[in-house]
């Protein structure tokens, strides 16, 4: 499992290079910091739709939070927000995939 690094969007331009940012997804999953302000982006290059699943450890009344499915269309791009429900007890997120082929990741935080 690759551990994504988080990258800055600047408040004052809002402008990043998202290409140059991402990263190809990892085969094994991804884990990523959450936090108020961060987001997972998932850029599927593919002539396939790819799914991106992100594990909810924590229970609500003793029921297990069902896992976030995200479903990229082909050529598309999604951002998913990083909330603490995500978090393991390592305070990262983890992240599967149904494939990877094309996808790559970005974990971006929003500037003050």
């Amino acid at each position: 499992m690759a551990a994504l690094n988080v990258t800055a969007v600047p408040a004052g331009t809002g402008l990043l290079d998202l290409n140059a940012a991402a990263v190809a997804a990892a085969g094994g999953g991804d884990s990523a910091p959450v936090g108020t302000g961060r987001f997972l982006v998932i850029v599927n290059g593919d002539a396939a739709p790819h799914t991106a699943t992100l594990a909810t450890p924590g229970k609500v009344q003793g029921l297990d939070i069902a896992n976030a499915a995200i479903t990229v269309a082909a050529g598309k791009t999604a951002v998913v927000p990083l909330t603490r429900v995500f978090a393991g007890t390592n305070g990262r997120a983890t992240i599967t995939y149904d494939g990877v082929t094309s996808v790559k990741v970005a974990v971006l935080e929003l500037g003050t």
